[in-house]
């Protein structure tokens, strides 16, 4: 019978194109064909429903579905919690500083940051629309 098969991860915003842009930046993956960006001017009625992104070997990747509103998650205070967060991993704490730096000049914000841990030295932050991700040091495995 086997196992359901993942497909993608699926994030609610209010902004579907500025978000699967910043993640398109972020992890390096390409648009499923047809959910491309439009022309400068151009109508951009995919951006207003639904998107889709996928790794360079077009495999599973995530989507992004507009929304007319999201409250933001208020982790890791107040009354809303992240209710799910992306891990993302490197080798080293250099390659860590590096996609801190671009996380940032993405548009990602800084909620947490556990650089220094000795054991497993990571940051937190909230995406554009404010979905928290994690980038941390993880041996290879």
């Amino acid at each position: 019978m086997g196992f359901p098969e993942f497909r993608q991860v699926v994030l609610d915003t209010t902004d579907a194109r500025a978000l699967a842009e910043f993640y398109r930046e972020l992890l390096g993956l390409r648009y499923r064909p047809g959910d491309e960006p439009p022309p400068p001017g151009e109508p951009d009625p995919r951006g207003q429903d639904w998107l889709v992104l996928l790794a360079a070997t077009g495999s599973a990747g995530m989507a992004f579905q507009q929304v007319a509103s999201l409250p933001e998650a208020t982790w890791p205070e107040g009354p809303r919690p992240q209710q799910m967060h992306l891990d993302l991993t490197g080798p080293t704490a250099a390659y860590l500083e590096a996609q801190h730096e671009r996380a940032l000049a993405l548009g990602a914000r800084l909620v947490q940051d556990r650089f220094d841990d000795p054991e497993e030295p990571l940051r937190v932050y909230a995406d554009p629309a404010g979905h928290p991700f994690c980038i941390f040091v993880a041996p290879p495995g």
